[in-house]
């Protein structure tokens, strides 16, 4: 009987260390196989890792598909998301190796659903927008600016700090919707249910990439980074607060002077 109980301790420490180091370095290794997706992608389509925010370059007779856009779309958001998201993942994972809750695969797959689905008003925006932008419309950079002046105004609304609180919290998170997640159907609408939080918290910076030229390496970078400060870092709701005051005067030189696009992409 001893035997079996130090037994089953010792595969509970296993479990746990997977889950506390395993989980986040497979998240990890698949944002780098989205960096390295979207920097090859860019550098295919525009002739360099950055070119005329690489997507974005590609003029309307050359557009992707939809299927192979939603492709590369998966592949940028892994990138820029599953950094920001690793604690929420790694929570859920250490429960799963309790024997808690359904597999880990299932709660990230309900995630990535809501992202993927993103990518279609995504793909519109892109391919209204990818002429415009390379012809240097005056009318894209002042659309891209307004973009930016409500991507600054959501900063600093209740419901983004509503989002943000909830995805700085994963505890809290699960104490509350972590009910009947036994079963990968609850698991797969748990995982949904937060990607409906973090879609809230980002949305609109992900506006921001699309009219910035959709997939701009050195945007995504930019964003990436704000992303996963806001959500990780101590300071992260004042991080927000900063970013707002930013696109508030990248979107007024946008509206004012259009043709900054140019240089901002």
């Amino acid at each position: 009987m001893r035997e079996t109980t130090v037994g089953s301790e010792s595969r509970g420490r296993s479990a746990g260390a997977a889950a506390r180091f395993g989980v986040p370095a497979v998240l990890l290794a698949l944002a780098s196989v989205g960096w390295w997706w979207s920097v090859r992608m860019a550098s295919d389509m525009g002739g360099s890792a950055d070119g005329m925010a690489g997507m974005g370059s590609m003029r309307s007779d050359h557009a992707l598909s939809l299927g192979a856009f939603l492709v590369a779309w998966v592949a940028m958001m892994s990138a820029m998301m599953f950094p920001a998201v690793s604690p929420v993942v790694r929570l859920y994972a250490r429960a799963a190796a309790a024997g808690r809750v359904a597999p880990v695969p299932a709660f990230v797959a309900g995630y990535i659903a809501v992202w993927t689905a993103l990518g279609l008003p995504g793909y519109v925006g892109w391919r209204v927008l990818m002429d415009p932008i390379a012809e240097g419309e005056t009318w894209a950079g002042r659309l891209a600016g307004i973009v930016l002046l409500v991507a600054a105004v959501w900063q600093l609304t209740p419901l983004k700090s509503v989002c943000l609180r909830h995805c700085r919290s994963p505890l809290s998170f699960f104490l509350r919707f972590g009910r009947s997640v036994t079963r990968p159907v609850g698991a797969l609408r748990m995982g949904a249910r937060h990607g409906l939080f973090c879609l809230g918290c980002c949305w609109a910076l992900m506006a921001v990439l699309v009219a910035m030229g959709t997939m701009s390496v050195t945007w995504m970078a930019g964003l990436a980074l704000l992303i996963l400060l806001e959500k990780n870092a101590p300071s992260g709701e004042r991080i927000a607060v900063a970013a707002a005051v930013v696109f508030i005067i990248l979107g007024a030189a946008l509206v004012l002077h259009p043709s900054t696009l140019t240089a901002l992409t």
